[in-house]
């Protein structure tokens, strides 16, 4: 099935290390991390390259660390690995937009995991905003990536929310049209995501490579990483 993503032109990536970052008050947290990575307090989930972006943005980008459990990792596991192994991984994206990964989408779902993407649903979208019916799973390979893009605004609405599982992993949100300005996100396992308003329309997002994939000068490996990510429809 076909990704609904705009790619815009390449942007080169914002530095590691050089450019100032700061800690953001806005990652929240319902439980340790237990990811293997060291501990971050929540607030520092989210770095960028000045502290008036990050605060600019500070309602329009969340992370919410253990936002489903180990069980409910389990059980959204075993209602999409078996349709997933039917797939190969694919490294052409039609687009150019991924490198390493399968994908499909779900309408219908057993009664655990409905009242997981009921729970996303209730925290990342307003109560009469109208949803994407299709739930979007992409599949990344241990070597998959993402690359910058934007998702096409003829599909998607203001606001982008995905569950990461299986692998901690680094999204980096960049401006569109002024690389100096860029977020750094650490999406634990079992971590939910939020992208909202500007930070969705005005600034590219992506996957890093395991081998680009630092946080606060930490390695962290990317394994095999599955998103399971809900989108509302424009308005």
């Amino acid at each position: 099935m076909k990704l609904l993503l705009t790619v815009v032109k390449r942007i080169h990536k914002a530095p590691l290390c050089n450019a100032p970052r700061c800690l953001s008050s806005v990652a929240r947290s319902s439980g340790p991390a237990n990811s293997g990575l060291l501990p971050f307090r929540d607030e520092e989930l989210i770095v960028g390259s000045s502290p008036e972006l990050v605060k600019r943005l500070s309602s329009q980008v969340e992370v919410r660390t253990e936002f489903i459990s180990e069980e409910e990792e389990g059980a959204l596991m075993r209602e999409l690995e078996p349709g997933l192994r039917k797939k190969r991984y694919e490294f052409d994206h039609w687009d150019d937009a991924i490198h390493g990964y399968r994908e499909t989408e779900r309408v219908t779902w057993g009664a655990a995991c409905e009242g997981v993407l009921s729970r996303v649903r209730s925290v990342a979208f307003a109560e009469d905003s109208p949803l994407l019916g299709p739930v979007h799973i992409l599949d990344l390979d241990k070597a998959g990536y993402i690359k910058p893009h934007i998702d096409s605004v003829k599909f998607c609405g203001s606001t982008i929310a995905g569950l990461s599982l299986l692998s901690d992993s680094i999204m980096r949100l960049v401006k569109e049209g002024a690389t100096n300005e860029w977020l750094d996100l650490l999406l634990p396992r079992r971590s939910l995501y939020i992208l909202r308003d500007q930070a969705r329309y005005d600034f590219t997002h992506e996957i890093l490579k395991d081998e680009e994939s630092l946080f606060h000068g930490q390695k962290v490996p990317r394994q095999r990483r599955i998103s399971v990510i809900c989108r509302n429809l424009p308005a």
